[in-house]
């Protein structure tokens, strides 16, 4: 039986529909529905072990994120990530990311050094391991150190879901070692401006190291 299923729908109607939409979320974003693919109520709550009313409410979450088009007498289509949606996002992510490694200047802790200097060293070992699902791990977690860094709750909720929705390019990008080790060299420069209290050299840094995974991220849609 489904992790889903619960005892009690009613009383746990909310934290359900919660995870019924983060799993439909996750299923569009890795490409297990396809664009133009129609959402199935009645498949998917039979696929989760839920009622239909909590994949309703899903999807319609799903809509106002954009990732579902609801159309009258034929349901839920998938929209899904497209090549502009991902040009778009990195160019906000770009700017985002600038301003936050120049908010954690301000806020970096020697702790935080730590544990970035730590998750930049295990990603060089898995490199030359040849080890890429590890070392897109340890990208989300240098990012995410970052945005805890920035000590803005409102920026972290912003860069945690535009890095959230591209994954799937992403952790494709991320498949070689060329682009790889120029991301951890890129990553490196970064921690060091942060460290020299350098706020304008951290923001460009952070800058272009979102264009130039832009860059490295088109490119590999393009081609596919």
């Amino acid at each position: 039986m489904s992790d889903y299923k619960v005892q009690d729908e009613v009383t746990d109607k909310y934290s359900l529909r919660g995870r019924v939409f983060h799993r439909l979320r996750e299923d569009i974003l890795v490409g297990k529905y396809k664009e133009n693919e129609s959402l199935k109520e009645t498949i998917i709550s039979n696929e989760l072990g839920v009622s239909r009313t909590p994949v309703r409410e899903a999807i319609r979450q799903l809509e106002l994120e954009g990732l579902v088009n609801i159309i009258p007498n034929k349901g839920a289509i998938v929209t899904g990530i497209n090549e502009k949606d991902i040009k778009d996002i990195y160019a906000i992510r770009s700017l985002l990311e600038g301003l936050c490694a120049r908010w954690a200047v301000d806020h970096f802790t020697e702790k935080k050094i730590e544990q970035i200097e730590e998750i930049i060293y295990l990603s060089e070992f898995h490199i030359r391991k040849g080890h890429f699902e590890h070392v897109y791990e340890l990208d989300n977690k240098f990012h995410e150190a970052l945005y805890d860094a920035s000590n803005s709750k409102t920026l972290k909720h912003l860069l945690s879901d535009f890095h959230y929705y591209v994954q799937k390019v992403r952790k494709e990008s991320l498949s070689t070692n060329k682009r790889a080790l120029k991301s951890i060299e890129e990553h490196k420069a970064i921690l060091e401006a942060i460290k020299n209290k350098d706020g304008d050299k951290a923001e460009y840094l952070a800058n272009l190291h979102i264009k130039n995974t832009s860059k490295n991220v088109i490119d590999n849609y393009l081609d596919q």
